[in-house]
């Protein structure tokens, strides 16, 4: 059996995976936001944090590093070499394919 799924949106992508980091509404939208306005390959950069804490409404762009610290601790995204980076699973959307195997 195939199940196909339309994952549209950053949101609808992000939420499907979501089980795996467990994020609340509110770091939901505020993962997305990022990914929507970072290059991908690096996140979470300084002048992402002022976009998307004016997208948002946060009047401090540095109020954002709770959520960064809350992604981090949460695998959503990792730190390499000084840069903040998505998760694989949560980066590009890409085709994937996911098999449920018999116990």
């Amino acid at each position: 059996m195939k199940i196909k799924l339309k994952l549209d949106t950053t949101l609808k992508y992000i939420q499907f995976w979501n089980s795996m980091f467990n994020l609340t509404p509110k770091e939901l939208k505020v993962l997305v936001e990022f990914i929507n306005i970072s290059t991908y390959d690096v996140i979470c950069t300084k002048a992402d944090k002022k976009a998307v804490a004016a997208t948002i409404g946060f009047k401090d762009p540095n109020t954002l590093n709770n959520y960064i610290k809350k992604f981090k601790d949460k695998k959503a995204i990792e730190l390499i070499d000084g840069s903040y980076r998505i998760h694989k699973l949560l980066g590009r959307k890409s085709r994937v394919t996911v098999e449920i195997l018999p116990r």
